[in-house]
């Protein structure tokens, strides 16, 4: 069974009277330990598409399935349980808080979502800082980190509930050549190594050349 399967999904946005088609009539599957990119140009429905199989936001029509679930007819907190147990999210602006340090922006959602008891936190968070190379970093804040470093610590914090399937929008807009792709590598050794299925939505060259599937959006459609 696919991790991800969407089938004829449209999402429909109203302003007064008028309607902006953001995706039309989308149908595709990703499976499990899936390396994916959406790209297109900017409007083409990128991050349309992220926030659907992401559980941030729900289709005008259509079914979506992730891990065997149909989250289209989830309510608001049955999705934000479901993505607490099964999606990790990696930002472009790296959504670190800038007043915990680099091991404690590991470990909020192990508190806030998993109430994991504290050593169990602590060896799940060494072993993640670990495998991202950031172990020496772990009690920096953020204004201590450079770009690339940032973009480690929101990859573990993305992986470290374990989640099957971690969604990153453009995660690589805000880096240097060299860190972008040390973050690219970076994740596709998480993907083996754990077996998590990346999804991104990228302009980034580097990206599409790494992605094993690449999804072409144009004005809200594949193409």
């Amino acid at each position: 069974m696919a991790l991800v399967q969407i089938e004829n999904v449209s999402k429909i946005y109203r302003t007064g009277e008028i309607e902006i088609a953001a995706l039309s009539n989308i149908s595709l599957s990703i499976e499990k330990s899936a390396f994916v990119s959406f790209v297109g140009p900017s409007g083409s429905g990128k991050t349309t598409m992220l926030n659907m199989i992401g559980c941030l936001d729900k289709p005008s029509s259509g079914r979506i399935l992730v891990d065997g679930q149909q989250v289209d007819k989830f309510n608001r907190q049955k999705r934000a349980a479901f993505r607490g147990d099964v999606i990790g999210f990696i930002f472009q602006s790296f959504n670190l808080f800038p007043v915990l340090t680099a091991y404690e922006n590991i470990e909020y959602p192990l508190v806030m979502i998993k109430n994991e008891p504290a050593q169990k936190r602590e060896e799940m968070i060494l072993t993640v800082l670990d495998s991202v190379g950031m172990l020496d970093q772990k009690d920096k804040f953020p204004d201590q980190l450079s770009g690339g470093q940032k973009q480690r610590i929101a990859v573990a914090r993305a992986l470290i509930t374990q989640p099957k399937l971690v969604m990153a929008d453009e995660p690589t807009a805000n880096l240097d050549k060299t860190s972008s792709i040390n973050v690219i590598r970076l994740m596709r050794e998480m993907k083996d190594k754990f077996g998590t299925t990346f999804i991104f939505s990228t302009h980034d060259p580097r990206i599409m050349e790494e992605a094993e599937i690449t999804h072409t959006l144009v004005d809200g459609k594949l193409s």
